[in-house]
């Protein structure tokens, strides 16, 4: 068989994304360049990897969906063998992807990676960000090498590195009563006005905290957006309940305060999650570490409200 890697990359776009429109705009190139790429490799196969409908584009045929796990597993470990071959010879350089959980990112991403780049400075760091399920999707697809979310989300054949334990808090506007509190029961903010974090599992879960207690909360907000959650909290349309909570949350000139909940509720773990059956780069492995060194020395604890 004769095929190159960046026919392989359109082929594996087309079924991730459904369609090839999609991938072409994905990978910023022709559909025709797309379709000729798969017609070169199903001519090669002697089978059909995906089913033309006019009008409703394409599907994955049932020995393509095969194939695509092949594919996208190769691709995996091509990334990887780049990433071995730049560190021949003790460089210290690489490339690595990393999929993050986009409301949590910017609460705990920054000093990991002014740590690891002050140790490998020449090395290459690509994000992708989405919510839980998107977060995992990226690495099943191969295109992450790890994984930034929570225990709870783990799927089979997943490795998961805790870093730290998050639990829930009340973001309250600076002029609640409640806000000069030192902590809060959930009780008392059952009945208030609810702005809820509305993404998928996460809304769920916060549900589930008030089921628990054999509450429920009097929701009159929902946004997929940590920002507007802040800015409704900010101008006292009502609370909001969330778990990571950035640096600046803390800050004496914010018109909003994070405040513990008093009853024991269990802290979901937030980690790095990477495939059990993946062998990964040195350089990969070297930022795992340093992510487990940065975390023995409790750098992630003002991110936690308790």
């Amino acid at each position: 068989m004769n095929f190159t890697l960046k026919q392989l990359r359109y082929v594996e776009a087309t079924g991730r994304l459904g369609s090839i429109a999609n991938a072409a705009t994905e990978l910023n190139i022709s559909q025709s360049s797309i379709t000729a790429a798969i017609g070169s490799l199903e001519n090669q196969l002697g089978f059909d990897l995906f089913v033309r409908t006019p009008s409703k584009g394409i599907s994955v045929t049932a020995a393509g969906r095969e194939t695509l796990n092949l594919i996208r597993n190769f691709i995996v470990q091509s990334r990887h063998f780049e990433a071995e071959i730049q560190a021949v010879g003790g460089d210290t350089t690489g490339s690595i992807c990393i999929s993050c959980y986009a409301t949590a990112a910017p609460s705990f991403l920054p000093p990991i990676l002014k740590n690891f780049k002050s140790f490998y400075p020449d090395t290459t760091i690509k994000f992708l960000e989405g919510d839980m399920e998107a977060t995992l999707l990226h690495l099943k697809n191969g295109e992450a090498d790890l994984a930034f979310t929570y225990k709870d989300v783990l799927e089979d054949r997943q490795n998961f590195t805790p870093l730290f334990g998050v639990p829930p808090y009340a973001l309250l506007a600076t002029d609640d009563p409640l806000a000069k509190e030192t902590s809060v029961y959930l009780a008392d903010l059952a009945d208030q006005p609810m702005i809820m974090l509305d993404l998928p599992r996460t809304k769920e879960y916060f549900m589930g905290i008030f089921e628990h207690l054999g509450l429920k909360p009097n929701l009159i907000h929902s946004t997929h957006s940590v920002e507007i959650v802040r800015a409704l909290v900010s101008g006292g349309h009502g609370y909001s309940l969330l778990n990571i909570c950035p640096p600046d949350y803390r800050s004496d000139d914010t018109r909003f305060r994070a405040i513990p909940i008093r009853e024991n509720l269990i802290a979901p773990v937030f980690g790095i999650v990477t495939l059990a059956d993946t062998r990964q780069p040195g350089i990969v492995n070297a930022f795992i570490e340093q992510c487990i060194d940065l975390r023995n020395t409790g750098i992630f604890d003002d991110i936690i409200v308790k």
